[in-house]
């Protein structure tokens, strides 16, 4: 597979690691000669992050070149592994052969891939190559069998809470220590992830087992309840996934500047309100409210200005009932401010979502990307509509609707779901394989959860405990039962981040202030080599033949000089 530098391995996770923050996690017991029922010596847990001889503190600053990261530690010995070869990407999880033997050969000795396909063979001996790990000798890692294994099903570890989701991160490997360094056996098995969700140069001439390896991790977090969607955009992911076989064009044009009527809300607390019509204007990344149009014509009397730049925008709509919602969420002094924007159709709403997003990213109208961020939109929109009809019979099909949809969703109309998900089926009908799968991923990508990995934290001077929330260009500060955002940090207004690694204290440094935090469900190197691993891919140019730079990966994200 291409861009190794997204994934990373992750040990199985377990019930009680959801039921525990990090710190308080259970022992596992040993008995009187330190040896665990399977033989093998005690590891060391898999997030502890063994710095030799490391400071106490550290400092670094991204003005410096090349970028500068917390801790700058002694090298450490050529005994230590730097990483692991990144070939075997294609396979998840697997078993592991040890040092000694020394032919560098993989064992098959039965392992369950990211689709949820588990398969205990015995004793199989089967050495294979790197071309054959790398996909090259075998197109099945490009291919999803028809449905999971029920054994597979069994492992699924479902989180109830979003700190239970959170706390599923305990379970990275560190990336700057060898697998062996942290407790990992021969037969013992791993998982090999997207870790970050920013996928490069997804082409489907080349990237067949890439691509596919990221529908199947992208579909069982929609059926494992990671990520959250409505029952119609559960529906589209189910016609999606049982396509068997549309690109969109886009007529680029230059918009400057948005006019509307909108509806608008902005909800105070024990105080019900009513949407009330408002004419609307965005340019140069502010929107712009009048109470009358000739006021808007004119730019005079405008009720508020919002700079949109670093506004968190989520979608909230109902395709059946006909709501089309922006939701905003404004930083100010006092946190987030919550605004609602109410669009008459989904024309409208494409357009001003596309606007919103862009903006938030500090990017106008003008910018070339918004004729298709709005046709991303409309088409993710069209696949959720329900035909009239379904081009198959139902009667002639034996659905296992639990294999498409989630659990939360089984209980409400299960009898009617195989008729809904086939009338869902006949807007995707046309699509070939590698489409379907590629509409499937950008789908969920526009999900609004998508992306945000979290972590139960405390801030310095605070008791209580929040989730910090890390996606690719930000850092979040959210509430730990609702998810709501409190505070937004952007990656392009942060100059430093140090980490004390004796008391594990985390601060981040930003144009507009410092935070400093503690994590609770996992090691807080997990949090610094996700914000790293986001810097470093934030740095990959668009030249297709550039080559990765390990030694800068490591640096960022390991934090080693």
């Amino acid at each position: 597979m291409t861009h190794p530098e997204e994934l990373s391995f992750s040990k199985p996770l377990e019930y009680m690691h959801l039921k525990y923050n990090y710190k308080d996690m259970p022992k596992k017991r040993n008995d009187q000669n330190g040896v665990q029922k399977n033989g093998h010596l005690s590891p060391p847990d898999t997030n502890t992050f063994i710095a030799n001889n490391s400071p106490v503190g550290s400092t670094g600053s991204l003005d410096k070149s090349p970028f500068m990261c917390a801790p700058v530690t002694p090298s450490r010995g050529p005994h230590q592994a730097r990483h692991l070869s990144v070939v075997l990407s294609g396979i998840m999880p697997c078993m592991l052969k040890t040092p000694e033997d020394s032919t560098g050969t993989w064992k098959k000795n039965g392992f369950s891939d990211m689709n949820g396909t588990l398969n205990f063979t015995g004793n199989l001996t089967d050495s294979l190559s790197i071309e054959q790990l790398n996909g090259s000798f075998d197109s099945t890692l490009a291919q999803s069998p028809p449905s999971p294994c029920p054994e597979a099903r069994k492992h699924l570890i479902r989180p109830k809470s979003l700190v239970e989701k959170a706390r599923m991160n305990v379970a990275w490997l560190d990336s700057s220590l060898s697998i062996m360094e942290q407790g990992v056996r021969e037969h013992d098995t791993l998982c090999l992830r997207f870790k970050f969700y920013v996928f490069y140069d997804l082409n489907p001439k080349y990237d067949a087992i890439r691509i596919n390896q990221i529908y199947e991790q992208a579909k069982w977090q929609l059926l494992n309840e990671e990520i959250d969607c409505t029952e119609e955009e559960m529906l589209m992911f189910a016609a999606l996934q049982g396509s068997s076989i549309n690109t969109f064009s886009n007529d680029i044009t230059q918009v400057p500047e948005l006019r509307d009527q909108l509806r608008f809300l902005k909800p105070k607390r024990f105080t019900l309100k009513a949407y009330k019509k408002y004419w609307f204007t965005c340019r140069d990344l502010h929107l712009y409210m009048y109470k009358s149009r000739e006021e808007m014509m004119h730019g005079q009397n405008a009720v508020f200005n919002i700079n949109l730049k670093g506004c968190e925008v989520t979608p909230d709509v109902n395709i059946s009932q006909n709501k089309y919602v922006i939701k905003l969420e404004v930083p100010s002094a006092d946190g987030m401010t919550e605004m609602y924007i109410r669009c008459d159709d989904e024309t409208q709403y494409a357009r001003w979502m596309a606007c919103c997003r862009l903006a938030a990213k500090g990017r106008s109208l003008a910018d070339s990307s918004y004729e298709s961020e709005k046709q991303t939109i409309l088409d993710f929109l069209n696949l959720q509509r329900r035909a009239e009809e379904p081009v198959i019979n139902p009667s002639t099909l034996d659905i296992q609707v639990d294999d498409f949809i989630a659990p939360k969703y089984l209980k409400k109309s299960k009898g009617k779901l195989t008729q809904k998900i086939l009338e869902a089926h006949a807007n995707v009908k046309d699509l070939r394989l590698v489409e379907a799968k590629m509409n499937y991923i950008k789908a969920w990508q526009l999900l609004p959860e998508y992306g945000i990995t979290l972590f139960v934290v405390k801030f310095m001077n605070s008791r209580k405990e929040e989730l910090l929330g890390v996606a690719y260009n930000r850092i979040m500060k959210m509430e730990l039962s609702t998810g709501d955002h409190i505070k937004t940090w952007r990656f392009n207004t942060m100059k430093a981040w140090n980490v004390n690694w004796e008391n594990k204290h985390m601060m981040v440094q930003f144009e507009e202030e410092n935070i400093v935090f503690s994590c609770l469900c996992a090691d807080c190197k997990v949090v610094h080599e996700f914000i790293g691993g986001y810097i470093f891919l934030s740095t990959r140019s668009k030249d297709a033949s550039q080559t990765l730079n390990e030694e800068l990966f490591h640096k960022l994200t390991g934090g080693w000089s």
